[in-house]
C-alpha cells in the first residue's frame, strides 16, 4: 500500500529518524527521484514557508511543483475531495495539500488506496494516463486544522542539529494545544524527549491527544504555569495564541494568555544553554517578546531554513517508498 503522511507518527521511530537523516544530506546529493514528473501542491490556506520549501524540495528531487488554490477546485462544492484526488493522480507522482479540514486529506488517501490498481499498471513514476487513483501515489499534509507534521519534521531536525540525540532532552511549549502542538507531542515522544506544556485553562490538550502520545511512551505534564513548563528546559516552543480560522476570537484569547508571552524573564528560568523555537508568522509582544525571538538564542531561522530540508527528506524517503511497493514500477 502507497504510503501517506497525514501526521508524524505515520512513520515508525526508525522511519522518523531515516527522514530526518535524508533532511540534513546536502541538497546537492539529492536524488532526481521526480526528474520529469508533476507534485501537485493543493492550498486551501495561505503560506509562506510552506509554499516556498515545498516548491523548492520538489525542484530539488528533479520535478516541477505544480501550484493550486483551494477557489480552483473548490473541493465538496464544485468536486469531491475523492474525486480531486482520483484527478491529481491521473497527472502527478506526488499530491501535498494544505486544508482547513483534516478528514479532507483523510478521505482523499482513502480514495487513492481504494482505487489502487485502477490504472493500466502505473507506478510512482506514473505520468498522464495512468489512470484515475494510479497507485504509488502519495499524500502529504502539509497544514490541517488537527496536525502541522511537515513543520515538526523541520523542528526535530532543528534541534538534532543543536543537541545531537534528543533522547532525555525536555522540550517545553508554552501556548494552545493547536495543530502545531500536537504534532509536536507526537514527534517529541518518538525521539524520547521530556516534554511539558503550558496553557491556560480551556487550552489544555484533551484526553485523546494525551492517550495517543501515551501509546507512543511519552512524557507529558501540563500546567498552567509558564515558569514551572520551562523549568530547565532545553529548548522552549511557541505559537501565535490565534491562529488563521480563530480571528474573531483574538480578543478573548489574548485575555486567555496574558502572562504566557516568552520573555527574557521567562527564558532566564531555562537550562543556560537552552534555544528559543516559534513555527512563525510571530506577533512580536504577543506570544513572544522581540527580544526573545531576535536574540542570540532563538534558532527560529534555522528552523525556517529547515522547512526545505526537512520537506527535501521526507519527499526522498516517501517517494523511496512508494516505488518500493509490492507491485509498484519506479
Amino acid at each position: 500500500m502507497t504510503r501517506h503522511f497525514l501526521d508524524i507518527d505515520d512513520l515508525s521511530c526508525p522511519e522518523l529518524d531515516e527522514v530526518l537523516t535524508l533532511a540534513a544530506q546536502p541538497a546537492e546529493s539529492a536524488p532526481a527521484l521526480l526528474a520529469g514528473r508533476g507534485a501537485a501542491l493543493f492550498f486551501e490556506k495561505p503560506s509562506l514557508r510552506t509554499r516556498n520549501s515545498t516548491e523548492m524540495a520538489v525542484l530539488a528531487l528533479g520535478g516541477h511543483p505544480v501550484y493550486i488554490g483551494g477557489p480552483e477546485v473548490g473541493i465538496d462544492t464544485r468536486e469531491s475531495a475523492e474525486d480531486v484526488a482520483r484527478t491529481l493522480a491521473c497527472y502527478h507522482s506526488l499530491i501535498c495539500g494544505r486544508v482547513l479540514d483534516h478528514e479532507v486529506l483523510v478521505r482523499m488517501a482513502a480514495a487513492l488506496d481504494g482505487d489502487a490498481g485502477a490504472g493500466p499498471g502505473a507506478g510512482a513514476g506514473a505520468g498522464p494516463g495512468a489512470g484515475a487513483g494510479a497507485p504509488g501515489v502519495p499524500l502529504v499534509n502539509l497544514l490541517s486544522n488537527r496536525a502541522h507534521p511537515c513543520q515538526v519534521l523541520a523542528d526535530l531536525l532543528t534541534m538534532r542539529q543543536v543537541f545531537g540525540d534528543l533522547g532525555g532532552r525536555t522540550l517545553a511549549y508554552v501556548g494552545d494545544a493547536n495543530n502545531v502542538w500536537r504534532s509536536l507531542a507526537l514527534g517529541a515522544a518518538m525521539l524520547g524527549m521530556s516534554f511539558r506544556t503550558a496553557a491556560p485553562d480551556g487550552y489544555a490538550p484533551d484526553a485523546d491527544d494525551l492517550a495517543r502520545v501515551a501509546r507512543l511512551g511519552g512524557d507529558i505534564e501540563i500546567t498552567t504555569d509558564p515558569v514551572e513548563a520551562v523549568a530547565d528546559a532545553d529548548a522552549i516552543y511557541t505559537d501565535v495564541w490565534t491562529s488563521m480560522g480563530q480571528e474573531e476570537e483574538s480578543v478573548l484569547r489574548r485575555k486567555a494568555f496574558s502572562g504566557f508571552t516568552i520573555d527574557d524573564d521567562l527564558l532566564a528560568h531555562a537550562a543556560p544553554d537552552a534555544i528559543v523555537l516559534h513555527c512563525l508568522p510571530a506577533h512580536r509582544g504577543e506570544e513572544i517578546a522581540a527580544s526573545v525571538i531576535d536574540g542570540p538564542r532563538s534558532h527560529v531561522w534555522q528552523q525556517a531554513t529547515n522547512r526545505m530540508h526537512a520537506m527535501r527528506g521526507l519527499l526522498t524517503w516517501i517517494l523511496g517508498a512508494a516505488s518500493s511497493a509490492p507491485g509498484v514500477g519506479a
